[in-house]
This record gives C-alpha cells, structure tokens and sequence, in this order.
C-alpha cells in the first residue's frame, strides 16, 4: 500500500487537501498528515483524522510518547510526499532548508519524491522572489503542481494562483509514485563532465562540460528506482542509490566505462570526452620560455562507438552532441557512425544554454527516424523529460 505524506499549509484552499485525502484512500493508500499551525485556522486536524484514519501532527513537542520522533517515522514512511497548498511562505522555508515546525522538519527528514502544488494570491505568486524559490526546488527534483491559469480568488482578484483541481492533484501524487518505481530492476551507467587531457602536472587541455545535465540525468534514474553508476570528472552531489566512479583524462573514463559495460542495461553517454590528448606529457611543470610550445596530439579511443560496436544483446546505448552548427545533421550522422539507439543533440553556442548553465533545451535523434526536441528548461526537469521519452523504448527487464 503506497503511503502519502501529506503537508498541509495555512490557505483557503486548505480544504481540498481533505478531497485529496478522500481520493488516495479509496484508492487504497495510506495518507499521513501534518499540519501548519496557520492551516488549522482554515481546517480541523479532526477532519484529516477522520479521512486518513490516523492521528494529525501539527506540533513536534505535544509531549505524547511519539511526539519526539514523529517527524521521522512518517518521513521515513513516506512513498511519496505532498504539501497542498504550498504558501509563499511553506515554499521559501523548503528552497532555504528551514525547519521550525512539524511540516518543515518532517519534510526536511524525508527523502521521498516531493510535489509541491502553490495556492496564493496572483501577486504573490508572480513575485520574482516565490519564482526563484520554485526554480530552486525544481533543480532540486521537486514537482511544481502549478495554479490554475485562471480563476476568482479568495481576495476577489482575477488571474493564476488558485489551487490546482483536485483532479490534477490526484494525477500528479499517483504519476509521481509510478515514476519512482518506473525504472526498478535498471542497471544504468551515466557519464559527465568534460575530460581533462595532462600537459604537465598543472596544466591540462579541456572543454567547458560542467556535468550538470550528466549529474541531472543520473540522479533522476536514481529517482526513479534504477541502480545507478555516475562516472564523472567533476564533484558530484550525493544522492541516494547512486554510485560514484571518480575520473579526470578520456583514458581513465575508457577503463571505467568498458570494465561496467557489461554488467550494464542503459548506457547514457553525457560526458564531453576529449577527441585528442598530448602525445607526450612533461613529468614536472613546464617553465615559460617565451618560445611558441608546439603540441602533437594522438586519438583518444572513442568510448561510443566502442560500445556500439560491442553491445550485449538488450542494451540501449545514448550519445549526447554538443554541436555549434548544423546540429541535426551532424547528429543523425553521429547516430549511424556510433550505432547508438538515440542521440541527444543541443546547440552550445546559445547564450544561456548548454556548457555550464543550469538551463538547456536539445533534440532528441532515434534510430527509427523520429526527432523529439525538448526545452528550454533547467537541467533537471529536463532529465525527467529525457527519461519519460526514453523509457517506452527501453528493452523490458524482468521484474525486479
């Protein structure tokens, strides 16, 4: 039985969490409920009660037995976790990590997928400051149930800001736990980042791959219950299930790749792996002499094709292209040349897009002819478009 941890935060709309209760339990989930000391102005902790059929915690420190801990075991209970409705207030506390009540420490304790569906008034909600806390909570993987488009508020003003239809909210809580689950019994392999080639003990040859959509995508499989294996040239945060294979030069990232391969279902190849590296390699660091340094450079062995070339019967291999011109020619060619089954190209040379950026927008190439661009959007929501697109066309494994 899936268990909802539900929020409940102080606004007028505060009685739809109760139509949202209601709906998960006739479908047979277990729903959890704390409370904001402001939402009980709105609705009785009595009337979650009596529709989850569980107690109601608005205080950590109402002296009962359970009251110290309550916060964890309903965190750690949790499929899935809710707060409906977010006020402006809820969501500034959860992008800056404050905890000063049972809702926001019981979220802060808790690792479950999170949705977050704001209700405020239509000022509010435009606010640069609440946009820039959900563009944070979106980055961290937080589901944003966006407010209607349109309707009368609470103040008597007309425009975006009402709660999202219980309907919505429903099929957002459920999507959302059949997205954890989606990529159960996966062994996925992720590159990032961009390789650094040595000249000498300081100075390297690189390109300006941050990792970021990599570590995005990574994440996100991990999310969604897949075992996962980051092989990365830069720091990486720590996320659950995700396993960490530190590199630096296209060498390092070769033997890494090659000895997982096997063992691997989905290989996702981000990383931006240099072409060439310096033939030769000064074992102390190279003094200035004002002479020009002349470089002679050998192939790097390219990673992708070498997987292509040699895949295991039902693995699904990815390239990505950073490309500045003529991108979906070069990576239709790049498609064929590699024998991967899909690759994913984005224009780098977009200001505010691509290498370094938390934003990027691509196209997706298939083997089968189809292109599917997605974006612009940060780099983690698109890592879940990425995946919902690549997930139907994933080989099927047996259950896990």
């Amino acid at each position: 039985m899936p268990t909802l941890l539900l929020g409940v935060s102080g606004g007028i709309s505060a009685h739809r969490a109760l139509d949202l209760t209601s709906r998960l339990r006739q479908r047979g989930w277990e729903v959890r409920v704390v409370m904001t000391e402001h939402a009980t102005r709105f609705v009785t902790p009595l009337a979650f009660q009596a529709l989850s059929h569980r107690p109601v915690r608005v205080d950590d420190y109402d002296g009962s037995p359970e009251g110290a801990f309550g916060h964890i075991d309903d965190a750690r209970a949790a499929d899935v976790v809710a707060i409906v409705p977010a006020t402006a207030n809820v969501l500034a506390k959860l992008s800056l990590g404050l905890g000063d009540d049972a809702l926001t420490t019981t979220m802060l304790a808790s690792r479950a997928p999170m949705l977050v569906a704001p209700a405020m008034n239509t000022v509010m909600w435009e606010h640069p400051t609440v946009q820039e806390h959900l563009t944070n909570l979106r980055r961290r993987g937080v589901e944003v149930v966006v407010p209607q488009a349109a309707g009368v508020l609470a103040c008597g003003e007309v425009g975006a800001g009402k709660l999202a239809t219980v309907d919505d909210l429903e099929a957002a809580v459920v999507r959302l736990f059949e997205r954890t689950h989606d990529l159960a019994g996966r062994r996925i392999l992720v590159t990032a980042g961009g390789t650094r080639e040595a000249l000498d003990p300081v100075r390297y040859l690189g390109n300006r791959s941050s990792g970021k959509m990599g570590q995005a995508i990574a994440r996100e499989a991990a999310r969604r219950g897949a075992q996962v294996t980051l092989v990365s040239t830069t720091p990486h945060p720590a996320a659950p299930g995700l396993e960490v294979v530190s590199v630096e030069s296209a060498l390092e990232m070769h033997a890494a790749v090659m000895k997982l391969a096997a063992t691997t279902d989905v290989l996702v190849m981000t990383a931006a792996v240099a072409d060439y590296r310096p033939e030769q390699v000064s074992e102390q660091k190279r003094k200035k002499s004002g002479e020009p340094w002349g470089l002679t450079l050998v192939p790097n062995p390219d990673i992708l094709a070498e997987l292509g070339a040699s895949r295991k019967p039902g693995q699904w291999i990815v390239g990505f292209a950073a490309e500045t011109e003529h991108i979906l020619d070069h990576a239709r060619a790049k498609l064929a040349r590699k024998r991967a089954d899909c690759i994913v190209a984005n224009d780098v040379s977009l200001p505010g897009l691509g290498f370094g950026s938390d934003d990027n927008a691509v196209t997706m190439v298939f083997d089968d002819g189809t292109d599917l661009p997605l974006g612009p959007s940060s780099k983690d929501a698109l890592a879940r478009a990425l995946w919902d697109a690549w997930l139907p066309r994933l080989p099927v494994v047996a259950a896990p």
